[in-house]
């Protein structure tokens, strides 16, 4: 049992769970354990345990995995998984979706496609959920988080609950300015009035250039690193010569130069050694220093 498991927390009708592995939680299917992961069953259930838990205690959301490496030390604090509760969608009058930060973006685009709601099928080009989108202001094909955007909800450390406009999200590339400890738990979207047809065609289009362009059915990150000002990160990587390199089981994909594939038998360290040599010799060839997008955790 870990430290954690001696935690006086209050009574919560939510899942606790202590020493778990993180590894399937991580599309890389990498990583060691979670001193202790919770599932909260609502907002009021997130907000008591985060009050309770003592403020020195790391925290970590996991949300479908799709960015996150988990070093295979694991990750000394807790981790929270938010369930079906937070993955509700919702139709609301005047073209908007309220959607929970557990739910899938691929869901919610289907959702306001399918309501003649124009606007989000971007979100069918992302593979996470709201909550990663509003944290990292994630975007795809042409849209963003930040162009849809309207309020969100959130908890905080010391379990406040808050709200959030745009002024106070304060969007840019793959960030916002809201406080690494809140927790988003909602947010509210606007689209514009669509043809159902259309809009699904829309998606349909994105999903085909997907799986032409990117390893979509491979245990891989995502986007590796973000793209610097005025480049793309895709072709640094590929003019320093770096398409299918290899480190142990972690190889750079033959298909987009942007994303790493984790190999069976492969090990966090190796997919992290490699990101390391791609950023090296990348600002070798060609002096630009690439910033990791895949979010990192745990001990190394």
């Amino acid at each position: 049992m870990t430290a954690l498991s001696a935690l006086s927390l209050p009574p919560l009708r939510g899942e606790v769970a202590y020493d778990v592995s993180l590894a399937p939680y991580s599309w890389f299917r990498v990583g060691g354990p979670a001193d202790l992961l919770f599932k909260p069953d609502d907002e009021a259930d997130l907000a008591g345990f985060l009050k309770a838990l003592p403020s020195d205690i790391p925290v970590l959301v996991l949300g479908l995995g799709s960015n996150l490496l988990v070093r295979d030390s694991g990750f000394r604090g807790a981790a929270i998984k938010l369930g079906k509760s937070f993955q509700t969608i919702a139709v609301e009058a005047d073209q908007r979706i309220r959607a929970g930060a557990g739910a899938a973006d691929v869901k919610v685009a289907r959702v306001a496609a399918e309501a003649g709601i124009a606007g989000l099928s971007f979100l069918r080009g992302i593979p996470g959920t709201i909550g990663g989108a509003l944290r990292m202001n994630g975007g795809a094909y042409g849209g963003e988080t930040r162009d849809v955007f309207v309020a969100a909800r959130g908890v905080d450390r010391s379990g406040h609950i808050h709200t959030f406009d745009r002024t106070a999200m304060g969007f840019s590339y793959r960030h916002c300015e809201v406080a690494d400890d809140v927790i988003f738990t909602e947010a509210l979207f606007q689209g514009r009035s669509g043809d159902s047809e259309a809009i699904l065609a829309e998606m349909n289009a994105i999903t085909e250039a997907r799986s032409a362009t990117q390893p979509v059915n491979t245990r891989t990150g995502g986007s590796t690193f973000r793209n610097p000002e005025g480049a793309k990160a895709w072709e640094l990587v590929d003019r320093a010569g770096l398409r299918g390199f290899r480190i142990g089981g972690a190889q750079v994909s033959d298909l987009h130069t942007n994303f790493l594939i984790a190999h069976e038998g492969s090990t966090a360290k190796d997919i992290e050694t490699l990101g390391e040599e791609i950023r090296r010799r990348v600002f070798e060839q060609s002096g630009i220093r690439l910033e990791w997008e895949i979010k990192r955790v745990g001990e190394p």
